[in-house]
């Protein structure tokens, strides 16, 4: 229900909103707590939690929640740090509580079944009894995001805050289920203020100004999509940008080019995700793109019967560092002495034209069989689509040939084909053996390179496999 100004009506929003302000003012008076904080006033937030743990009056506990949560927003750096080791010590799991259920439980007595359940009631650490109340406030899971921004930016320096992130990434993954998002589509007429959100969030292929973005948005063969929480109204999750096209393309320039002549809907045969950035970096690890990619494809495809192809144009962004290191690697299997000197030609101003095939396989080479020691490849965005079900379609060479795109993949771009009739078993060989489906183009690439001899794999691939014709 939307806000009736004209005819004074309180809607359903407003009433809800305005119980929610009374319930937390009269928590604060009962309890106490000024809504602000006084100049110079440090407030210790892990008694906050304690107190909001105790309590079981909503009116108080939607106080303290609120009151801890802008505490937090306004506190410096070392008492955030402060109160997110508190969590993973302090409200970690009750140790004496779960010696007590392990003793129950070893007894059998009253039946397994609960004395079990008891148990892994008694594992659950309090923070997440304490993040689920924090929840509760006003604004709560937005502020919730924003505190595991800050608790991801001192991980590394603060490895024991990990069993914290753990348990965040256990609750959002719950709370940003596929169940609660809507995919809404983005166009020029969307609100201002989501659109500002699509221009700052855009990760891929930078928004220049409003005319860049318009020329992504307005004409009749692009689209953008976006998923959004119930709880984070305006706040787009994640969005992914699509353009209509009668071929599978190669560079980027021409689909961001905004002299091109855009073409009728109906005329496209192929539909190609050439940018999905995430926009939250609180909810980094939460996975939702799948669902993303998966949705849209199927809502193009019924809303454009004439589309056959579904495809993308994707960046490399860690081939570059990874070719520099294989450099450093004198037993490098992916490197041989020929590589090694046009590269370093290139290095010296050397044309990248003359460079072409040994990027090529070198980056065959690289989606092929460069692996972490999970066995799934080093490339992000590989595992990203490979793990969708999409197949490794085509190497670009010079597919982006900005600053950006030079410096992370020497131009490189790749494109995914989602074959929907192949996606499921796709998926499955990725997940359960790490196969990387390919084309036989790609894999033509490598054996072009590779096929006079047998190379032992790089410590960066961690694989035994010999690469054979």
């Amino acid at each position: 229900m939307l806000n009736d100004t004209r005819s004074g009506r309180i809607t359903a929003p407003e009433f809800l909103q305005g119980l929610i302000d009374t319930l937390t003012q009269r928590g604060r008076a009962v309890l106490g707590i000024k809504p602000d904080r006084e100049p110079g006033e440090d407030r210790d937030l892990a008694l906050l939690g304690e107190a909001l743990l105790s309590r079981r009056g909503e009116a108080s506990g939607v106080a303290i929640a609120q009151s801890l949560l802008a505490a937090f927003e306004q506190a410096g750096e070392p008492q955030r740090l402060k109160f997110l080791a508190s969590l993973a010590d302090r409200f970690g799991p009750d140790r004496r509580a779960i010696e007590l259920a392990i003793a129950a439980y070893q007894r059998k007595e009253g039946g397994d079944g609960s004395k079990l359940e008891a148990l892994h009631a008694a594992a659950e650490p309090r923070r997440q009894e304490l993040i689920r109340r924090l929840n509760l406030a006003p604004g709560g899971t937005s502020s919730l995001v924003r505190m595991r921004e800050v608790l991801l930016s001192l991980l590394r320096e603060h490895p024991e805050l990990q069993p914290v992130d753990d348990d965040f990434v256990h609750l959002f993954s719950s709370w940003f289920n596929r169940g609660f998002l809507v995919l809404r589509p983005i166009d020029w007429t969307t609100s201002a203020n989501i659109l500002e959100k699509i221009i700052k969030y855009e990760a891929v292929h930078a928004i220049q100004d409003w005319e860049d973005l318009r020329n992504r948005l307005q004409p009749p063969d692009r689209r953008c999509y976006a998923f959004f929480h119930p709880q984070l109204v305006d706040e787009p999750l994640i969005f992914v940008e699509v353009a209509l096209t009668k071929e599978i393309p190669g560079a980027i320039g021409p689909l961001l080019d905004k002299s091109r002549q855009a073409i009728a809907a109906r005329d496209a045969t192929t539909a190609v995700f050439y940018s999905i950035s995430n926009t939250q970096k609180g909810l980094a690890g939460v996975s939702f793109g799948n669902f993303l990619i998966k949705q849209v494809v199927q809502d193009l495809a019924r809303e454009l019967p004439n589309l056959k192809t579904f495809v993308t144009l994707s960046p490399a962004p860690g081939f570059a560092g990874w070719v520099r290191r294989e450099l450093k690697t004198e037993a490098s299997g992916a490197i041989d002495e020929e590589t090694r000197r046009t590269l370093a030609a290139l290095d010296d101003g050397g044309d990248i034209a003359q460079a072409k095939e040994a990027i090529t396989a070198l980056a065959a080479y690289y989606f092929l069989k460069a692996k972490l020691p999970s066995g799934k490849p080093v490339d992000p965005v590989a595992r990203f689509h490979l793990g969708n079900g999409a197949r490794l379609e085509r190497l670009n060479f010079l597919g982006d040939a900005s600053a950006k795109g030079m410096k992370q993949s020497y131009g490189l771009m790749v494109n995914y084909l989602y074959a929907l009739e192949h996606i499921e078993a796709n998926h499955e060989a990725f997940a359960e053996a790490g196969t990387v489906v390919a084309s036989d183009k790609v894999k033509k690439a490598l054996r072009a390179k590779l096929s006079s001899r047998d190379l032992v794999p790089s410590p960066q691939s961690n694989s035994l496999r010999k690469i054979s014709s």
